[in-house]
């Protein structure tokens, strides 16, 4: 009998480090974010996007719909973006500093800051891309998935919880009459209506697990490790119990 709990002791202490290895594989994982994508500026669209962020690589899924279809004859471009170093915030009807009853991209840049990352269909994804037309999304709606390489600047906005993204290009037709003779606060070539927001949503960290807060992407599988480990533990008294039981019979 003392021989065979000599043997099962050591099992048990291996049991906990073994049952604990998925929690630590599971926190050098990435991070998820979420969005809401709601109308700014009496825009009649709508959208969501996630974020699966892992160091710099970001998995992206987007989709939005109800925003202008045409523009010029052909698709509205739709440039989109992470906008990052602000409050984290989508803007309100107040920030329209000169009453033309839109908030232009720079009247809302307080509220969500530069652009960080350009959501581009192929090619450049830096701010430099922001207004490239050639590479935006164009129609009225739009389902997208990319994987991008992030700036550290936009990684570290994801983190602190100030990413924002903004999808621009609004509808002529429902702006003010002041509004609709205005040219672009960003391309003075173009009319203000097709830079200016229409959809913004800030990314948030979605919890993993669903029942563990645990900050990142980790806190279930850690949790679910310890029950593991528990379970083990368990498992191996429960085979000292049966050989006690046995002993104790044989004499």
């Amino acid at each position: 009998m003392r021989t065979s709990m000599r043997l099962l002791l050591p099992l048990a202490a291996a049991a906990v480090p073994l049952a604990l290895v998925p929690a630590a594989a599971n926190a050098a994982s990435g991070s998820s974010y979420q969005t809401t994508l709601n109308p700014l500026n009496g825009s009649s669209g709508s959208g969501m996007a996630t974020l699966m962020l892992n160091g710099d690589h970001a998995d992206i899924t987007l989709s939005w719909s109800g925003l202008p279809a045409t523009f010029g004859g052909g698709p509205y471009p739709h440039v989109q973006h992470i906008h990052i170093g602000a409050a984290g915030a989508c803007p309100t009807r107040s920030a329209d500093q000169n009453g033309d009853g839109v908030v232009s991209t720079t009247e809302g840049a307080p509220s969500y800051g530069g652009i960080g990352t350009t959501l581009s269909l192929k090619g450049d994804t830096s701010p430099k891309a922001g207004t490239d037309l050639k590479i935006a999304p164009g129609g009225s709606t739009l389902n997208y998935h990319r994987s991008i390489t992030l700036s550290s600047d936009t990684v570290a906005s994801l983190r602190k919880g100030t990413g924002v993204i903004v999808v621009h290009g609004l509808d002529p037709a429902t702006l003010s009459k002041k509004a609709q003779n205005e040219k672009s606060d960003l391309v003075p070539s173009l009319p203000l209506a097709a830079t200016s927001p229409a959809l913004c949503g800030v990314l948030t960290s979605m919890p993993s697990g669903g029942v563990a807060t645990g900050t990142g992407s980790t806190a279930g599988a850690e949790d679910l490790g310890l029950l593991a480990g528990g379970a083990a533990l368990v498992a191996v008294g429960g085979a000292g119990y049966a050989l006690r039981r046995r002993a104790a019979v044989r004499a």
